[in-house]
């Protein structure tokens, strides 16, 4: 190694771009590679996000319909067959209440649940729950349970 073959560590020099706007001499003088007028010459410019160049976007052509009530209460449904498997798996034995439901991750923390009639259920069970259709209470008290609205 001498003098004439020193270079730089590999990947220590990044910038090898030529820089503009410094003259006509550099090859990227006068409009600086930006090419002549319109919005991405000028400095200071960022698209707008689903801008089309002027034609109407597309979030704008497209007709809407519908609505969302914003009122609307969600609730996470639980069956009474997803019940008796768990009966059947001996993770239930005679109470299923919140903590049993979130445990076995049919619902999370925060959601609200509801009871539904599909399937049967032959085990004696208290049941805890926001909300029950009328044929799961149906089902829950035919088969001895109890349901209780949380």
């Amino acid at each position: 190694m001498n003098l004439s073959n020193l270079q730089p560590a590999e990947g220590s020099v990044h910038n090898q771009n030529k820089r503009l706007g410094r003259g006509e001499g550099s090859g990227k003088g006068g409009t600086a590679a930006r090419g002549h007028k319109g919005a991405k010459s000028r400095s200071g410019y960022s698209k707008k996000i689903g801008f089309e160049g002027g034609q109407m976007p597309l979030q704008r052509r497209v007709p809407k319909f519908g609505f969302k009530n914003i009122n609307r209460v969600e609730y996470q449904g639980i069956n009474l067959d997803t019940i008796q498997a768990l009966v059947d798996n001996g993770v239930i034995t005679d109470v299923l209440d919140l903590s049993v439901i979130i445990d076995s991750r049919l619902a999370t923390k925060n959601s609200l649940v509801k009871i539904l009639g599909r399937g049967e259920l032959k085990a004696k069970l208290k049941v805890s729950a926001h909300k029950f259709t009328a044929t799961a209470k149906a089902a829950i008290e035919a088969a001895g349970g109890e349901a209780v609205t949380l």
